[in-house]
């Protein structure tokens, strides 16, 4: 499994964030697996793979993968696009399309056209994104970062482990439900970690 904390900078909130972003990812990837009903013969198309992306998780599944810069360590078929404009494949191309903790990182003004290619080239999607209500900034690992406008969090986010800035907009429930359906909460303890959209292939 790839590390989500990996290119952070060193220290004990990055080894911590690693170990505990590891165990929440394979807990959600068997609800990927219940949720979705993947298997061998599905066609899965992985908006925002990454260096890895899903194939860290499903080495052997029929995956494409798909990102805005070119990744010439991808393991498998991969295709440089952007997905808020039009991908280059047909209507209904695949089963399933994945995208894990992408759409925060697309500007708020961008995310309908997101969405509607996602929904235009697959038969169901699985969608996870962060939560705006978790009180953690998930990529800069500090408390309430999220929550500041921009102004006042541009210079807090130097005392993250992110590194370069990045004007991350995290997503609340009701965003979620419109673009891609109404969410799953992925929660810690009574707090709501993360949200995930599905939409079953045939659903």
């Amino acid at each position: 499994m790839s590390d989500v904390y990996g290119t952070a900078r060193p220290g004990l909130r990055s080894a911590l964030g690693s170990r505990l972003a590891a165990r929440a990812r394979r807990r959600r990837h068997e609800r990927f697996r219940q949720l979705t009903g993947a298997g061998p013969g599905t066609r899965i198309l992985d908006v925002g793979c990454g260096t890895l992306g899903l194939r860290a998780l499903e080495p052997d599944l029929d995956i494409t993968g798909v990102d805005v810069v070119d990744r010439p360590e991808y393991p498998g078929p991969f295709v440089r696009a952007d997905a808020t404009e039009r991908l280059p494949f047909d209507d209904d191309a695949f089963d399933l399309v994945y995208s894990s903790s992408v759409v925060e990182h697309i500007a708020p003004g961008r995310r309908e056209a997101f969405a509607r290619e996602i929904k235009r080239v697959s038969r169901g999607w699985w969608v996870q994104t962060p939560a705006f209500s978790f009180p953690v900034e998930p990529h800069a690992l500090l408390p309430f970062a999220h929550w500041l406008p921009p102004a006042l969090r541009r210079p807090y986010w130097r005392l993250g482990v992110a590194g370069a800035w990045e004007d991350v907009r995290l997503l609340r429930r009701a965003e979620m439900a419109r673009l891609f359906g109404e969410p799953i909460a992925e929660r810690v303890g009574p707090l709501t970690k993360s949200w995930i959209s599905v939409r079953r292939p045939g659903a």
